[in-house]
Protein backbone atom coordinates (compact mmCIF):
# COMPACT_ATOMS: atom_id res chain seq x y z
CA UNK A 1 0.00 0.00 0.00
CA UNK A 2 1.34 3.22 -0.77
CA UNK A 3 2.90 5.52 2.28
CA UNK A 4 0.45 8.14 3.54
CA UNK A 5 -2.42 6.88 1.66
CA UNK A 6 -4.69 7.99 4.57
CA UNK A 7 -4.27 11.60 3.80
CA UNK A 8 -4.94 11.46 0.14
CA UNK A 9 -9.08 12.46 0.60
CA UNK A 10 -8.10 15.14 3.44
CA UNK A 11 -5.24 16.46 0.77
CA UNK A 12 -8.42 16.17 -1.92
CA UNK A 13 -10.63 17.94 0.39
CA UNK A 14 -8.47 20.90 1.38
CA UNK A 15 -7.70 21.06 -2.39
CA UNK A 16 -11.55 21.34 -2.98
CA UNK A 17 -12.15 23.38 -0.14
CA UNK A 18 -9.63 26.02 -1.27
CA UNK A 19 -10.16 26.07 -5.35
CA UNK A 20 -13.99 26.76 -4.25
CA UNK A 21 -13.04 29.73 -1.77
CA UNK A 22 -10.09 30.85 -2.86
CA UNK A 23 -9.89 29.58 -6.97
CA UNK A 24 -6.74 27.75 -5.74
CA UNK A 25 -5.99 24.27 -4.52
CA UNK A 26 -4.27 22.20 -7.41
CA UNK A 27 -0.35 23.58 -7.30
CA UNK A 28 -1.11 25.10 -3.81
CA UNK A 29 -2.68 22.70 -1.89
CA UNK A 30 -2.85 18.88 -3.93
CA UNK A 31 1.29 19.48 -4.71
CA UNK A 32 2.45 20.06 -1.10
CA UNK A 33 0.12 17.94 0.21
CA UNK A 34 1.00 14.87 -2.15
CA UNK A 35 4.90 15.52 -1.54
CA UNK A 36 4.40 15.44 1.86
CA UNK A 37 2.29 12.43 2.70
CA UNK A 38 2.44 10.14 -0.15
CA UNK A 39 6.06 10.01 -1.46
CA UNK A 40 5.35 10.24 -5.28
CA UNK A 41 7.84 12.45 -7.49
CA UNK A 42 7.35 16.04 -7.93
CA UNK A 43 6.14 15.70 -11.81
CA UNK A 44 4.15 13.16 -10.61
CA UNK A 45 2.24 14.76 -8.26
CA UNK A 46 2.03 17.71 -10.85
CA UNK A 47 0.34 15.72 -12.53
CA UNK A 48 -1.86 13.58 -10.54
CA UNK A 49 -3.01 17.29 -8.82
CA UNK A 50 -4.22 18.49 -12.82
CA UNK A 51 -5.75 15.34 -13.47
CA UNK A 52 -7.93 15.61 -9.93
CA UNK A 53 -8.63 19.04 -10.13
CA UNK A 54 -10.59 18.46 -13.68
CA UNK A 55 -13.92 17.32 -11.76
CA UNK A 56 -12.94 19.48 -8.76
CA UNK A 57 -13.35 23.07 -11.23
CA UNK A 58 -16.32 21.71 -13.17
CA UNK A 59 -18.26 20.95 -9.74
CA UNK A 60 -16.79 24.45 -8.26
CA UNK A 61 -17.58 26.24 -11.66
CA UNK A 62 -21.17 24.50 -11.27
CA UNK A 63 -22.16 25.05 -7.83
CA UNK A 64 -20.91 29.49 -8.53
CA UNK A 65 -22.87 28.97 -12.17
CA UNK A 66 -26.25 27.65 -10.03
CA UNK A 67 -26.19 29.07 -6.83
CA UNK A 68 -24.78 32.73 -7.37
CA UNK A 69 -24.74 33.10 -11.03
CA UNK A 70 -21.32 34.37 -10.76
CA UNK A 71 -20.03 32.79 -13.82
CA UNK A 72 -18.78 34.97 -16.67
CA UNK A 73 -19.21 32.53 -19.19
CA UNK A 74 -17.32 34.25 -22.25
CA UNK A 75 -14.30 35.28 -19.99
CA UNK A 76 -14.07 31.60 -18.75
CA UNK A 77 -14.18 30.45 -22.31
CA UNK A 78 -11.55 32.74 -23.39
CA UNK A 79 -9.72 31.56 -20.47
CA UNK A 80 -9.66 28.17 -20.85
CA UNK A 81 -8.51 28.41 -24.76
CA UNK A 82 -5.59 29.93 -23.40
CA UNK A 83 -4.96 27.65 -20.81
CA UNK A 84 -5.55 24.56 -23.31
CA UNK A 85 -2.73 26.22 -25.34
CA UNK A 86 -0.67 27.29 -22.34
CA UNK A 87 -0.74 23.68 -20.59
CA UNK A 88 0.64 21.15 -23.38
CA UNK A 89 3.66 23.63 -23.01
CA UNK A 90 3.88 23.64 -19.08
CA UNK A 91 3.78 19.95 -19.29
CA UNK A 92 6.95 19.80 -21.80
CA UNK A 93 8.50 22.58 -20.02
CA UNK A 94 8.25 20.57 -16.66
CA UNK A 95 9.91 17.76 -18.13
CA UNK A 96 13.41 19.83 -19.01
CA UNK A 97 13.15 21.55 -15.77
CA UNK A 98 15.15 19.84 -13.14
CA UNK A 99 13.56 19.12 -9.75
CA UNK A 100 15.57 21.18 -7.79
CA UNK A 101 15.05 24.64 -9.73
CA UNK A 102 11.13 22.90 -10.34
CA UNK A 103 10.95 23.57 -6.25
CA UNK A 104 12.37 27.17 -6.49
CA UNK A 105 9.79 28.37 -9.56
CA UNK A 106 7.29 26.82 -7.30
CA UNK A 107 8.08 28.28 -4.45
CA UNK A 108 9.14 31.61 -6.03
CA UNK A 109 5.81 31.82 -8.19
CA UNK A 110 3.96 31.24 -4.55
CA UNK A 111 5.56 33.86 -2.58
CA UNK A 112 5.16 36.62 -5.72
CA UNK A 113 1.45 35.80 -6.28
CA UNK A 114 1.28 35.80 -1.88
CA UNK A 115 2.83 39.22 -1.92
CA UNK A 116 0.75 40.15 -4.81
CA UNK A 117 -2.44 39.25 -2.68
CA UNK A 118 -1.85 41.17 0.17
CA UNK A 119 -0.76 44.34 -1.73
CA UNK A 120 -3.80 44.69 -3.74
Amino acid sequence: MRRGVWAIPVVGFAGGLFSGMLGVGGGIIMVPGLLLFTGLARRRAHATSLAAIVPVSAVGALVYAVTEGSVDVAIAAVLAAGAVVGAPLGVRALGRIPEPALRLIFVAVSLALGVRMLVT
